[in-house]
C-alpha cells in the first residue's frame, strides 16, 4: 500500500453512548461523499454504557439493573454481542470502500487493519497476536450474550485472552470498524446487566469470561493511561499502515448530522429497542 493522509479526530471530553455512535455514523456518511478524508477516531464515554450489536435483541439486557446502577444502553451499527464500555479507549478506523487498507472481505480488512491494533499495543509494551484461530462453526456455538466471550477471526489477544473487540459496518459510503481496548477494570460487571436463567449461570458466565479476556492492566501489571494508549495507538496505526496523521475536529456539517442522529436514532427507543 502507498502511504497515505488520514485525519485523526481524539475526542476528549468523553461522551455520552448515543452522541458516540451518532458522531461514528456522522463521519461514514462525510468519509463516504469524500467530504473528509478517511478517518481515525479515538474516543471514550462518559458514563458506563451497555451497547449492543446492530442484530442483537434486547431481551438480553436486564434493563430494571441497568436502570439501578445508571448505566446506558446504546445500539451499535455494527454488529457483535454486548459490550460495557468503560475504563476503555475506543477506536473508530472509517474509510471510504476503495481506501485499500479496507478493501475486500471483512476478514481480509480486518487483518489488514490489525496491524496498526499489534503495533499499538507493542508500543505499550504488550506482545499480542491477531490469528485466524476460529471457524464460523465455532462462534456460532458460542451462546452467550457478550461480546468478550465470543472468539473472532483476527480478533487481538494477549496469552489467548481477547484484549481488542472489534467489529464492522460496511455501507455503501464506506467502511466504519470500531473497537474497544479496555485499559483496566472488572471486565465481570458486564454480566450484573445481562439476564441469566440463575444466579449460578451468571456466575459461570463472569468466571468464563475472565477466562476469555483481560484488560491491559492485567496483561501489563500496570494502568496506562488514557492518553498514552491513544499516543500509542496514533503511533501504531502510522507505522503499520503508512499513515500521515493530520489531527483535526469535525467538521460543522458533521455536528450537525451527528446531533441529527443522536436525537432521531441512537438516543431513540426505536433504534435502541429495534430487536
Amino acid at each position: 500500500m502507498e502511504n497515505a493522509t488520514w485525519r485523526l479526530i481524539v475526542s476528549p471530553p468523553p461522551h455520552h453512548g448515543a452522541i458516540n455512535m451518532a458522531i461514528d455514523e456522522a463521519i461514514l456518511f462525510a468519509v463516504g461523499k469524500r467530504l473528509m478524508p478517511p478517518t481515525l477516531r479515538l474516543y471514550s464515554w462518559k458514563t458506563p454504557c451497555l451497547s449492543l450489536g446492530f442484530a442483537q435483541s434486547t431481551s438480553d439486557v436486564d434493563l430494571k439493573k441497568l436502570s439501578e446502577l445508571n448505566w446506558e444502553l446504546v445500539r451499535r451499527p455494527t454488529g457483535g454481542k454486548a459490550i460495557l464500555h468503560c475504563d476503555e479507549l475506543t477506536y473508530a478506523v472509517i474509510a471510504p470502500n476503495d481506501e485499500p487498507r479496507v478493501q475486500g472481505s471483512v476478514l481480509s480488512s480486518y487483518l489488514r487493519l490489525s496491524q496498526g491494533l499489534l503495533r499499538s499495543l507493542s508500543i505499550v509494551g504488550a506482545l499480542a497476536h491477531a490469528q485466524e484461530i476460529y471457524d464460523d462453526l465455532q462462534n456460532a456455538k458460542t451462546k452467550g450474550p457478550v461480546c468478550f466471550e465470543a472468539p473472532s477471526n483476527y480478533e487481538i489477544t494477549i496469552n489467548g485472552k481477547k484484549i481488542i473487540g472489534s467489529a464492522q459496518a460496511r455501507r455503501n459510503e464506506g467502511v466504519l470498524q470500531h473497537g474497544t481496548l479496555p485499559l483496566f477494570g472488572d471486565l465481570a460487571r458486564i454480566t450484573k446487566v445481562l439476564k441469566y436463567d440463575t444466579p449460578a449461570n451468571q456466575t459461570e458466565a463472569s468466571q468464563r469470561l475472565l477466562e476469555h479476556a483481560t484488560t491491559l492492566e492485567t496483561a501489563l501489571g500496570t494502568i496506562i493511561p488514557w492518553e498514552q494508549a491513544c499516543q500509542a495507538f496514533t503511533e501504531g496505526f502510522s507505522n503499520a499502515l503508512g499513515l500521515y496523521f493530520l489531527e483535526e475536529q469535525l467538521s460543522s456539517q458533521e455536528v450537525a448530522l451527528a446531533n441529527e442522529l443522536f436525537h432521531s436514532k441512537y438516543n431513540h427507543e426505536n433504534w435502541t429497542f429495534r430487536k
